[in-house]
């Protein structure tokens, strides 16, 4: 037997890492890049009160990798705390909160730095907490919480642009505040796949024209392979062309016109085979409505595009910069840039991926010219080109939050509101309860604001206070309602509240850490006795 001996080594194959496999599921969420933010974020939770829906969140924290995190909590363990925080046992009886729920924390993720403050039993100094420390990159607090402390809060993260996040959980009510640093930009938002379709069918490039001509030069005499594999992109482009020759140059852009097309495209599929048809011409068909279409753009870009820029430092980031290198490129050219992206369709495998390089390299393309306007705007010399890219893929659906002043007439909200309710009840009684609409969450905010300061109220107490903030909501039967619990509660919280708090308010920490997907903006009010969530701009 002849012995074979190869001459080279195979290469070695190296599967996911440890930590790949360990974060697998969220690394399908937010990448690498998304990841790596999270591991270099340190977090702050100033925690107050009952001192349960901060650890919570924490917690949700924790699992994916949160870089560290320092928990500022005087308080000691009593017995009262281990009924509502698991974090706590018995053994940690008469010890430092902070210190107890901080190891119990880490043993979910040894990989996560934790600390606690104060070191030993007294009085915490939350002003040489937040100076001693490196810059935290968000703050949580948990009512109750002193206005001193609050104070220094607030004036921290004014001085170091910190966002805050405030949580209040009593009883079966719940609500947490997003409080950002000015106008804050989401470039990767994660829209539906199917939305972010551009095949630029109304305003091809001279490639793509150039590659549909070629395929479509003697379309009725393609044989049955070749022309059942068209792909749908040219079908459209070559029929295009004809009813443009016949409608005066017109494109089908109405719905009657649409319509018409979409008749005239399922025509032309040949029907003497023994499927009685062909996929591609339906699929041609179907893509009519959604890629036939006047260019417009989205009015987040038109918010983006007519954003006033007050703040200096905002001025300075390059994210406006590469926002005016993408508005001057559509000025020049009438659309955005070309994602590049190109969705399954029928086609030999061949035809696809030279189609999909087509448009690959026009992306490319604009890219390269957004990074070049970008670099002659004061202050883009050194935009980097990767950020870009990704702006251009994502230019449609890049979304400003805090864009605008919130409002701060309660009266306002509290009518529009108010009228909603009147709207829920008179449907209700139409119906005979057959269809009911949600009712406002806004008195559960207000009530739990009454009591953000002061550990226990009566519901008298509770409900001046909502009415010496809303005057208007004297002698609402909901307001009184949502009183009634607050003072009920009187300030203690349910496990399985503050656990569903904490985790609401994790999801939305990692939005604004990883700058991905759309956070709420800005207050979320949970009422646990309907099982509601409202989100207001408050």
């Amino acid at each position: 037997m002849t012995e074979i001996v190869t001459s080279q080594t195979p290469p070695i194959l190296h599967g996911p890492s440890e930590k790949e496999k360990k974060y697998d599921r969220q690394l399908r969420l937010w990448a690498a890049s998304g990841q790596a933010a999270l591991e270099s974020a340190n977090l702050l939770l100033v925690n107050s009160g009952a001192g349960t829906v901060g650890v919570e969140a924490l917690k949700n924290l924790v699992l994916p990798g949160i870089g560290k995190f320092t928990i500022a909590d005087d308080a000691v363990v009593e017995e009262a705390d281990l009924g509502v925080n698991f974090f706590l046992d018995d053994s940690c009886l008469g010890q430092l909160r902070s210190e107890c729920c901080t190891k119990l924390l880490q043993e979910l993720n040894p990989e996560v730095e934790g600390d606690w403050f104060p070191k030993q039993k007294g009085g915490l100094d939350l002003r040489s907490v937040l100076e001693t420390s490196p810059t935290f990159t968000l703050i949580m607090y948990t009512h109750l919480i002193g206005r001193e402390s609050l104070s220094i809060i607030e004036s921290y993260a004014r001085q170091h642009r910190t966002p805050l996040v405030s949580i209040h959980s009593a009883g079966f009510y719940s609500y947490f505040r997003i409080s950002l640093p000015g106008t804050f930009p989401i470039v990767d938002t994660h829209p539906e796949v199917d939305k972010t379709t551009d095949l630029r069918l109304l305003n091809p490039w001279p490639e793509l024209v150039e590659f549909a001509q070629s395929m479509t030069k003697n379309i009725d005499e393609l044989d049955e392979l070749e022309h059942g594999h068209l792909p749908y992109v040219v079908i459209l482009l070559h029929y295009l062309e004809e009813w443009r020759l016949s409608h005066n140059g017109q494109n089908p852009v109405k719905y009657e016109d649409k319509t018409a097309f979409s008749k005239f495209v399922r025509s032309k599929a040949r029907t003497n085979n023994a499927e009685g048809g062909e996929e591609n011409f339906e699929e041609a068909a179907d893509a009519i409505n959604k890629n036939i279409k006047a260019p417009e753009l989205e009015a987040g870009v038109q918010e983006l595009f007519s954003h006033q820029i007050s703040d200096e430092i905002e001025l300075q980031s390059s994210f406006w910069i590469v926002a005016k290198a993408v508005e001057a490129f559509y000025g020049k050219h009438g659309c955005l840039p070309l994602p590049g992206a190109l969705p399954d369709m029928k086609a030999q495998s061949n035809v696809y991926v030279k189609l999909q390089s087509i448009y690959k390299e026009k992306a490319r393309r604009d890219a390269h010219e957004v990074l070049e306007m970008a670099r002659v705007i004061a202050g883009g010399k050194d935009v980097d080109p990767t950020e870009v890219d990704l702006f251009c893929k994502n230019a449609r659906f890049v979304k400003l939050i805090n864009a605008t002043p919130t409002s701060e007439d309660l009266d306002a909200i509290y009518e529009a509101e108010s009228a909603n309710d009147e709207a829920a009840e008179a449907m209700k009684v139409e119906t005979g309860g057959a269809f009911t609409l949600p009712m406002s969450n806004l008195f559960v905010y207000l009530a739990l604001v009454a009591t953000s300061h002061s550990s226990a109220s009566t519901a008298d107490e509770v409900m001046k206070s909502i009415t010496e903030t809303v005057p208007k909501a004297a002698g609402n039967e909901r307001a009184l309602q949502a009183a009634q619990e607050v003072a009920r509660a009187g300030n203690g919280e349910l496990h399985n509240i503050s656990s569903l708090t904490g985790g609401m308010v994790a999801q939305e920490m990692i939005k604004i850490i990883t700058k991905q997907y759309i956070p709420i903006e800005n207050t979320c009010i949970f009422d646990g006795i309907s099982s509601r969530c409202q989100v207001l701009r408050l």
